[in-house]
């Protein structure tokens, strides 16, 4: 059964309910800084089980969380993966330690302790990286991009690498990049269209927290940038002139290193630019060993319509201890009849 057939036949839980799930994941995934992959391992667990078991509303929190420390575990460096102290606390003691541990051996057994996933992630460096080399702001585009995808039903049934195809054909196209059309897929076309058409009518319903996260500088700015784009009208056009595809050039690396060498156990650097970005965008003052209890956190919501441009650098408040309720609270939050 697949994942969207799945959610219709569940007696409680329904797709208007998961754009706050991941909504919710999306800050704690950030806010531990965890590796990107991490992230959409944690949505392809959550939907596995849930094609194969029910799931109660005031589970549904749970299994969200316990997908995410599963999916840490596989992905992260041992010192990023969240306490099971740590989960309950994000949970505000809705759910004692031990539901945790009993709910990760349950969602293990469950996918068959399967966990290898090519993800969206994993498709967009290497889209990125060869023959192609991509600036930073056009993989930061389509990293917003690719993020967006996690919280709505209609993209659920694509391949990862259509999504990663996807998302950087629309974030070439916003990026004043040329098209290439022999890249194209039917797949890849109908992501592109599906895209365009939920950001240039719904832009407002985008999650705030997915709309903080890519407004920092070390993302190129990628919210602001996409959400001006569609706020003053802009829409996609398949209609650009394409040059014939040129042999691509590559400038010089310094020294011996090649785009796949990384720096560190921890989080490997993006293919496409060794010297210059990091798929972990933190700065190195934050990597001391106390770095859990000084978390860099988000800043005050953005007035998306105004769209000023949030400061370059992290508040150092709690902002765990201060989040949102368990899910099966926010029955009554205006943002579940936002979204679909």
């Amino acid at each position: 059964m697949s994942s969207s057939q799945s959610m219709d036949q569940q007696p409680e839980i329904r797709w208007h309910m998961r754009p706050c799930l991941v909504d919710f994941l999306v800050e704690i995934h950030f806010a531990f800084r965890l590796r990107p992959e991490t992230l959409y391992l944690t949505l392809n667990i959550v939907d596995r089980y849930v094609s194969r078991r029910i799931v109660y509303t005031k589970h549904y929190q749970l299994v969200g969380c316990a997908a995410l420390w599963i999916a840490a575990k596989f992905e992260d460096a041992k010192e990023r993966v969240p306490t099971v102290q740590e989960l309950a606390q994000i949970c505000r003691e809705t759910y004692d330690e031990s539901a945790f541990i009993q709910m990760e051996g349950h969602v293990l057994a469950t996918i068959q302790w399967t966990l290898g996933h090519p993800t969206a992630e994993a498709w967009l460096r290497l889209m990125c990286c060869d023959p192609f080399v991509e600036e930073d702001k056009v993989q930061h585009v389509a990293r917003f991009l690719m993020e967006i995808t996690l919280f709505y039903r209609e993209f659920v049934t694509f391949a990862p690498s259509s999504i990663a195809l996807g998302a950087l054909t629309l974030a070439r196209f916003l990026c004043g990049k040329s098209r290439r059309i022999f890249e194209e897929t039917m797949e890849c076309r109908e992501i592109v269209e599906l895209l365009d058409n939920r950001l240039s009518m719904r832009v407002n319903d985008l999650s705030e927290t997915l709309v903080k996260k890519y407004s920092y500088a070390f993302y190129s700015k990628a919210a602001t940038f996409v959400l001006q784009f569609y706020v003053q009208g802009g829409r996609f056009s398949w209609y650009q002139i394409v040059p014939f595809p040129v042999t691509p050039t590559r400038s010089p690396v310094s020294g011996t290193s090649t785009p796949m060498s990384d720096t560190s156990d921890d989080f490997p650097l993006t293919p496409t630019s060794p010297l210059s970005f990091s798929s972990d965008p933190f700065p190195s003052s934050l990597s001391s060993d106390d770095d859990k209890e000084n978390l860099p956190t988000f800043e005050p919501v953005i007035n998306k319509q105004r769209l000023e441009e949030p400061p370059d650098h992290y508040l150092p408040h709690e902002y765990l201890t201060l989040s949102r309720p368990a899910l099966h609270n926010l029955n009554g939050s205006p943002r579940v009849a936002a979204v679909s």
